[in-house]
């Protein structure tokens, strides 16, 4: 390769951001390497970090000069998979650099060798992230059982104790036990479910759909601990639920490479429907029966 044939600056720009690009990702794969437990992983972690070190020095043949990180997106990915996890954080990562992978075809006119960078950042790249094993992972069915039977009952359960006792503390009180013994229930129908199919972990999976659905149903009962008008606190419990299913939703959107959108509005479009039916049902019967709590 020719690596003094006359450029553009136009170009010569683009190369400077995909060597940024390059030494950060260096610098971010090494950073989650040295925090990763799993010892594959953590082999994988480095073994992307030398691609992306590789890289740099591509186009560093073209620059002739050194390029500094960005800092600041080396510790955003940090935090995104301290809080998220590793594929997710990883796989956000690659999106943005498959956006910025685009801008190499505007210099393949110039450097015909890009080609085989491009080619071996999909094959290469793709085949160890796809390598990545992440526990949480392997259970997102349980974790979606108990997120979806959550969002879906006790919305419900809310929106008609909300309808009914219009006493917020009395509503949250009623909806933690209701939420609780749905969650221990949910555990054990799971633990038995995956027992009866013969699964590895069924006390895993089980921990996983609780866990889920007892998360789900603090975030749900929290508006009637802090507002006093029962509708405040179901309109702010159904927006809460809407969150819960958007943010659910992109992260298996991006963690799993699973459609967005049609998931996500067919989630809220149950959740919200079942409330506002039950909402309509209590004020049926409590109007009917002329009961006053």
């Amino acid at each position: 390769m020719d690596s003094t044939k006359p450029i553009t600056q136009e170009t010569l720009k683009l190369i400077k951001k995909f060597q940024e690009n390059e030494i950060t990702e260096y610098h971010i794969y090494n950073k989650l390497s040295a925090i990763e437990k799993n010892a594959e992983n953590k082999e994988i972690l480095k073994q992307i970090a030398l691609e992306e070190k590789a890289h740099y020095e591509f186009w560093k043949r073209y620059t002739g000069e050194d390029v500094s990180p960005v800092h600041k997106r080396i510790w955003w990915y940090y935090w995104i998979v301290r809080l998220f996890g590793l594929t997710f954080g990883i796989k956000l990562m690659e999106k943005g650099e498959t956006k910025a992978q685009d801008n190499y075809n505007k210099v393949l006119s110039e450097i015909p060798e890009v080609q085989t960078l491009i080619d071996e950042e999909n094959a290469h790249e793709n085949r160890l992230i796809n390598l990545i094993q992440e526990e949480k992972l392997n259970y997102i069915g349980s974790i979606v059982l108990g997120l979806n039977d959550a969002l879906v009952e006790l919305t419900g359960a809310l929106a008609g104790l909300s309808f009914a006792l219009q006493n917020t503390r009395v509503i949250a009180f009623a909806g933690f036990i209701t939420g609780i013994a749905a969650a221990l229930s949910m555990a054990a129908a799971e633990f038995l479910s995956q027992r009866h199919e013969g699964a590895e972990a069924p006390i895993r999976s089980a921990f996983y759909t609780g866990s889920a659905y007892i998360t789900t149903v603090i975030l749900l009962i929290a508006p009637y601990l802090f507002f006093s008008h029962y509708l405040v606190c179901l309109a702010s419990t159904i927006i809460i639920a809407l969150l819960i299913i958007l943010i659910f939703n992109y992260y298996i959107s991006v963690a799993k490479d699973l459609p967005f959108k049609k998931r996500f509005a067919e989630m809220a479009v149950i959740s919200v429907s079942v409330s506002l039916i039950t909402f309509a049902f209590s004020a049926l019967v409590k109007t009917y029966f002329n009961i006053d709590i």
